[in-house]
């Protein structure tokens, strides 16, 4: 039987021809529970992050590695969108498809919309840019906090995946303040909500008694 994959985020992502980047945050179907996605980012921001399916996915540590060219990457889905300003440099060169829909107003003062920001100033284009997550997901990422029943205990440091059905088995959590830390793994049926924060079924003691878990030796 396989061994359980882990998905640490922030682990380099690696193409079966070279680094693609890094996880920035993983997407995850709260109804089943199981992960649909990752989203890996190219190193220093170079393009946009790519919603990788976890078909692709090969192994989850001490690397990431996806079964896909790095032209293959290229052309999956963005993880991200950017919208423009009407009138600014980035909104003559996308259309206006990707116009910004909330008011602007303040961002500029050199094209006839009310005070602030000048758009005509070379290079500058003001835009929004969020994240795009297939309908009904819900993105996990590193540092996301975890809230025991009784109080925050912890944050998010990966997961743990069964690597036939992708199931989660596990949150990956590291508890405690500066000077006494330790790294937990929490079993998926002692979670109650995964979103932007992890709710636990768990109370603070409950989890402090926990046995630690080295990540990496998790993995192997």
């Amino acid at each position: 039987m396989p061994e359980p994959t882990q998905i640490t985020i922030g682990t380099e992502a690696r193409c079966t021809d070279g680094v693609c980047g890094e996880v920035s945050r993983v997407v995850v179907n709260p109804v089943t529970e199981a992960v649909t996605h990752l989203v890996v980012e190219p190193r220093g921001r170079q393009g946009l992050a790519r919603l990788v399916p976890v078909d692709l996915v090969e192994s989850g540590s001490p690397e990431v590695r996806l079964s896909c060219t790095l032209a293959a990457f290229e052309q999956l889905d963005p993880a991200e969108e950017t919208q423009f300003v009407p009138g600014s440099t980035g909104y003559a060169a996308y259309g206006p498809e990707q116009v910004i829909t909330w008011p602007y107003y303040g961002l500029n003062a050199g094209t006839g919309l009310p005070g602030g920001v000048d758009l005509g100033v070379a290079g500058f284009s003001p835009a929004i840019t969020y994240d795009r997550v297939p309908l009904g997901e819900v993105e996990v990422r590193r540092g996301d906090p975890v809230e025991a029943t009784d109080g925050r205990i912890g944050h998010i440091q990966g997961l743990v995946v069964d690597p036939q059905d992708h199931q989660v088995t596990h949150v990956l959590l590291q508890e405690g303040h500066l000077w006494g830390r330790k790294d937990v793994a929490i079993p998926i049926k002692a979670v109650s909500r995964v979103g932007d924060t992890v709710r636990l079924n768990l109370s603070k003691h409950e989890v402090q008694v926990l046995p630690p878990v080295d990540f990496a030796d998790r993995a192997r």
